[in-house]
């Protein structure tokens, strides 16, 4: 197998970041409706992803939030402005510069967990042999290994998403775009997830752009935090996490962990 293990990976400190992995330029989303009248979901939205940074998008409900990441997806087309990964323009859905987690979980019910992660890799000139490594590698790394076989409806909902993940890794993207992905569980299971995640990324650090209406879960995991107004969304302000990289759970109740908070709850009270 041709991928990087996981100690190849080494972290990137905000001071030391290079050209944007993704850039967002002036871009605006507004739908018909009455008339010659239009709807303005997003107004001109400009910010930039760095390479292996975690970023997350907080805002109110109708903000804008999904519809962004859709629009970063390629699921949606922007009314104006534009979407660059690697400096070149976003034209078509997910593939292999961008990979894309949901809420739901979105598996394939009749395939087992291997197969689920394997299922982006029949699209690749890649060999079974190649397949199954890569398949291994990620059944490792978000460690499901003794489940290789079993069918979704076997796994708990933080399994399942576990899964979700390690399809999306497997194609290697450029750019991990994730969709509220723990909105659907409980509150122990989340936590788990949150550690899980950070963990994941602190090993891989791959570049992550997160949504999520969970102000605790973006300063926990995240190293800069996007805050979107309400409709029209705009970027109301940009808020850098002055935390350590390794974080366990009782950071939460660090004096630093609540000022940021109480910051961004400010931000969106004011909407």
């Amino acid at each position: 197998m041709n991928s990087r293990t996981l100690q190849e990976f080494t972290p990137v400190k905000l001071a030391d970041r290079q050209a944007p992995k993704l850039s967002v330029e002036n871009l605006s989303k507004s739908y018909p409706v009455r008339g010659d009248r239009h709807l303005t979901v997003l107004e001109n939205i400009n910010l930039e992803i760095f390479p292996r940074e975690f970023t997350c998008l907080v805002g109110a409900s109708g903000c804008g939030k999904s519809t962004l990441l859709n629009i970063i997806a390629g699921l949606t087309p922007p009314s104006t402005g534009k979407v660059l990964v690697d400096g070149r323009s976003v034209t078509g859905k997910p593939g292999s510069d961008r990979g894309m987690v949901f809420q739901g979980y979105t598996l394939y019910p009749w395939l087992t967990v291997a197969q689920n992660i394997a299922f982006g890799l029949q699209f690749q000139h890649m060999s079974k042999s190649e397949q199954r490594d890569k398949v291994s590698y990620f059944l490792n790394v978000v460690g499901l290994e003794k489940f290789a076989n079993s069918y979704p409806k076997q796994l708990s909902g933080g399994m399942k998403q576990r899964v979700a993940i390690a399809r999306a890794l497997a194609n290697e993207p450029a750019v991990l775009l994730m969709d509220e992905p723990f909105g659907a569980l409980d509150a122990q299971t989340k936590e788990q997830m949150q550690e899980f995640l950070l963990e994941l990324w602190s090993k891989t650090h791959v570049t992550v752009l997160m949504i999520t209406h969970d102000v605790e879960e973006a300063i926990y995991l995240s190293q800069r935090i996007y805050v979107l107004s309400c409709r029209p969304g705009r970027v109301k302000s940009e808020i850098t996490i002055d935390l350590p990289e390794h974080r366990e759970l009782d950071i939460k109740l660090a004096p630093e962990f609540v000022a940021i908070k109480r910051q961004v709850l400010q931000l969106m009270r004011q909407e």
